[in-house]
């Protein structure tokens, strides 16, 4: 009977190292950093750390951006105040009636005034009508007729 459970004991033994030998193999080939799960685990492991480093870069750029645009938010409800204000200060001027606007025309630099040839009433109502931002266009164009 001795004889049997150590036969039996040698062969469990047999077979653990066999098993043993087999699964050592195998996790050197897992582990190889070739060719094995272990290059795939370096090189993800490299990717997030890249990873890591370009979200905090992202996350400092998105913090400055909205820095930014916070305070361009703030000027351009000030500028909207403003504006509002502007206008609100128009509606309670007095209104003028056309005829006073028509007769009060924008004062010409002595230079161009032509004492000589009176004005004839299709270039006093282009005066009025040219706004100042196109005075200098507007004196150009008459220069070139």
């Amino acid at each position: 009977m001795d004889l049997i459970a150590d036969t039996l004991m040698a062969a469990g033994a047999l077979g653990a190292a066999i098993y043993c030998i087999v699964l050592s193999r195998r996790l050197k080939r897992f582990n190889n950093l070739q060719n094995g799960m272990g290059g795939a685990v370096a090189v993800l492991s490299a990717q997030v750390d890249d990873m890591t480093k370009t979200l905090i870069k992202a996350q400092s750029a998105a913090g400055k951006s909205a820095e930014q645009l916070g305070d361009l938010t703030q000027r351009a409800e000030a500028a909207s105040r403003k504006l509002e204000l502007m206008m609100a200060s128009l509606h309670d001027l007095p209104e003028e009636n056309a005829t006073a606007q028509d007769a009060v025309a924008p004062r010409q630099p002595d230079s161009e005034v032509d004492t000589d040839k009176p004005q004839t009433s299709s270039e006093a109502d282009l005066s009025v009508q040219v706004p100042v931002f196109l005075s200098h266009r507007h004196k150009h164009l008459e220069a070139a007729e």
